[in-house]
Order: C-alpha cells, then structure tokens, then sequence
C-alpha cells in the first residue's frame, strides 16, 4: 500500500511519541508499503511562535534571547534523546539552529519596525515544522531507514498569497509534488514533510490556516494517489461528542466524507473542513487514529454512507463563541435583494456565517457568526441597513452556542426534529433557532450558552450514543 501518514504535535513531543511513531512507520516499512510523513510542530510551539511574534510587534525585544534559548533546549531535549545516531544527530542540530538563527533575525526586524505583516508572521509561525521534521527525519535515519526531511514549498505545494489561510493552486500542486515524491518512494527513501507549510508563485512562505497540518497530508495523499491517509493525533478517532462533556463517549468506526464534512464544520476538532477535500475529489479514505493507542484502528472516512440499524444520529457537536444577529422591519417584506445586500456587506468584511434563518413572512432574518466580529459588524449594518426601506431593527444575542446533530441515518426517518426538541424541552431548554440542510445530514440549532452541555447530554441519552 501507498499510506501517507500525519503526525501531530503530541505525538513527536517526546521520546516516547517519536519513539512510537518510528517503530510504527518501520513496520509498515518492513510490510513493504510506500510510506511518505507529515509532521507538525511539537505541541505547543506554534502558540508560543504566536505570542512572541505579538509581543515583539508591540516593540518587546529583551525576551527574544531567552525565548530562543528556551526553544532550542526544548528541541534539543527531544532530539538528543530520539536520534542516537552522532551523524544524524550533527545534521538535526544544524537544521534546529539554522532555524532559530533565521527566526530570531526575523522577529528582531519585527520588534524593530514595531509591524508583523501577514507574510512575516507566516515565515516566523511555519519555525515549528521546519524543526519538527528534521527531528522526526534524524530519528529514521539513526534507525537504519532512509528518510529526509522537506517542507511543504520544497516538496511542491504552491498556494495563492493569502498569507495566514493560504489556498492550494491544485492543478500546479499535484504536478509538482506527484513528480517529487514519487521519485523519492521509487529509491525508497521516506520523505518527511513539515505539515501547515507551503509557498506562493513567488516562493514566499504561506501557511495552510488552521487544520493545515492535516490539509497537507491529504494533498500529498491525493496528488501521489495514496491507498489510504492516516492522521495520527491523540484520541481514538471522532467521537460522538466531547468526552468532556460527556464520559460515556464512543468512537464512531465508519463515517462518509459528508457526514465528517458537517462534523468537523460544526466544532468535531479532530480534522477540519478544508482538509477532507482533497482526499474526498480522489475518493481516498481517511483513517483518523490514536498514536498512543496503535490497537485501535480508530475512524474510516469514506464515500460509502453507512447506516447501522437503529443507529440514527451519529455525532453531537457544539459550538461556544458564536452571536446570533437579527435584521428586521416590514418593509423587507416581499421586496427583491434584501437577503443580497446583507450578505454582500458580510462578505466585504470576510464575516463567516454559520447558520441563517428566515421567517417566511419575510420580515426579518437571523444568522449566526463568530462571536469576535459581531461589534465590526453590527456597525457596518446599522451604517448600511437601518432606516429608509430597509430595516427597522437589528438585534444581537452573544449568550448563545450551537448545537448540531450530524447522521446519514437522519435523512427519510420522520419525526427526528420532534424527539430533539420533546428531549431538550424537558430540560426546559428554550430553542432560539433552527436550521436543517437539504441532505438531512444535520439539524442545527441555537441555545443559551449556558444550557449548551446540558442540551448535548440530554441528546447523546436520547439518541444511545453512549451504547453503541
């Protein structure tokens, strides 16, 4: 098999973790699969890379010494335990300083100007990778296998200049990228490659935004037509809701691209949105798996929409740091456009709306959207909506959390909206807002914040989750 394996940052933290993920990529190795790696920062590097690069924005310059005296002997303390080989471990020190070294000019200049441009803050936050892999490469080689490390712009990845949440350019990724690493797996030789990073047409560093470590193994795995792509984390898979709030969760063995699409965009963290999409146009499967626990064969995402018997809802989510925004006034009523202009003036300024909702007498329309950029918002609305022939009022709720129910099983069976709501309704929780897409995959709905968790555990008991 041709498997493209992603590595998280608690899983090559530590000596155990890198030892674990050695020892796992040398079986597969040994049953003769082709085995390409991608690797994200150590845990908690990249927040920290964030936070410095904040701080010497705000012209902060006396930490930066200690800071990377701090990094370095974090990676240092991994590397020296996990690469015993003396050759690989001189090449791995070498890689590590190179990278400091470059990090610490760059947030200088920054602490300097007393500005982070997007570009600049892509080139000090993608440090973490390009520390990480060569680490993981070391401890390989020091095995006897043969590996070296890439980053994601030197394996091919070419994006546009969205620095922060940059877009893949796919026809030009997949050329390049096949071409490179199919080279590399026919003289057997294992690449390792940073996860989050990549590079415009330029050749300027881009990061791939949130979830980019994982949106680069199912790029590589889509563009080398992988057999399958292994994201490898620190949980047995996607759950059927948050062990936090609810202890007698299970792991769900088998969802649809579809089915894992409107979990992960409803707050399931384990993979996000954008990167299912590259193995779902190639009809890849993806497995998401504990690396600490290797026996359990975790989550399958395929095509294939599978609907045990009695199994109805398969996940619960929930989304905390959401508003809800209600726009209003009869003279919306019947009148073209209204709906155009309000999600015109949301997408001017880059608003990400979550859910909508219009009442069909046409006088007013909610939506959801984050939290953080309700005040932005709210003012270009009450500048561009209120008064004349438009709207009378437009109102705000920020005490709110979604609640979402994701399952193939959903679709066709009658009368699911009514024991959602009979079982929160008992609970005397009121609902603010509903929502439903046309494929009946989801029903979505909006709670007081506080009566988010027990909305979730009151669902999860209604729908046997827990007994699965």
């Amino acid at each position: 098999m041709r498997i493209v394996v992603k590595l998280g940052g608690t899983s090559v933290a530590s000596l155990e973790g890198i030892n674990r993920a050695c020892n796992l990529i040398v079986k597969m190795r040994k049953e003769e699969n082709d085995v390409v790696v991608v690797v994200s920062a150590l845990a908690g590097v990249t927040n920290r890379l964030l936070e410095v690069s904040e701080m010497a924005r705000r012209g902060k310059r006396d930490f930066l010494k200690k800071f990377i005296s701090e990094i370095r002997s974090y990676h240092e303390n991994v590397y020296i335990k996990a690469v015993k080989n003396e050759k690989a471990q001189g090449e791995v020190r070498k890689a590590v300083n190179k990278t400091l070294k470059e990090l610490e000019n760059t947030l200088v200049g920054v602490a300097s100007l007393r500005e982070l441009t997007p570009r600049v803050k892509d080139l000090s936050v993608a440090c973490g990778e390009t520390m990480s892999a060569p680490i993981l490469a070391g401890a390989l080689r020091s095995r006897g296998i043969t590996a070296q490390s890439f980053t994601g712009k030197e394996v091919g990845i070419v994006t546009d200049s969205n620095f922060g949440s940059a877009r893949p350019l796919m026809q030009l990724t997949m050329h390049q990228v096949s071409s490179k690493l199919i080279q590399l797996l026919e003289k057997k030789v294992i690449p390792v490659v940073t996860g989050f990073i990549a590079a415009d047409q330029h050749g300027e560093v881009t990061t791939l935004g949130r979830g980019g470590s994982d949106y680069t193994a199912t790029i590589l795995g889509s563009a080398i037509k992988a057999d399958e792509i292994w994201i490898l984390t620190d949980v047995d898979g996607i759950m059927t809701t948050d062990p936090k709030i609810e202890s007698t969760v299970k792991t769900i063995p088998q969802v649809s691209y579809q089915e894992a699409l409107e979990m992960a965009y409803f707050g399931a963290k384990r993979i996000h949105p954008r990167a299912l999409e590259p193995g779902m146009d190639a009809a890849i499967p993806i497995r998401i798996r504990n690396s600490f626990n290797p026996k359990n064969l975790g989550t399958l995402i395929t095509n294939e929409q599978r609907v045990e018997k009695g199994s109805i809802v398969k996940a619960i989510t929930l989304i905390r740091t959401v508003a809800t925004v209600t726009v209003s006034g009869t003279a919306m009523a019947g009148k073209p456009g209204v709906a155009a202009k309000l999600f015109s003036l949301l997408a001017e300024k880059n608003v990400n709306v979550l859910m909508i909702s219009q009442a069909s007498s046409e006088v007013n329309i909610s939506f959801v959207i984050l939290r953080d950029t309700v005040d932005d918002i709210i003012n270009t609305l009450d500048m561009n909506l209120l008064g004349g022939d438009f709207a009378q009022d437009i109102k705000t709720e920020t005490d709110v959390c979604i609640i979402a129910l994701v399952g193939a099983g959903m679709r066709g069976t009658p009368g699911i909206a009514a024991r959602i709501f009979n079982a929160v309704g008992k609970k005397n929780i009121n609902i603010r807002m509903i929502a439903q897409g046309s494929s009946e995959l989801n029903v979505s709905f909006v709670v007081k914040e506080t009566d988010g968790e027990a909305a979730v555990r009151v669902l999860h008991k209604e729908f046997n989750l827990g007994k699965r």
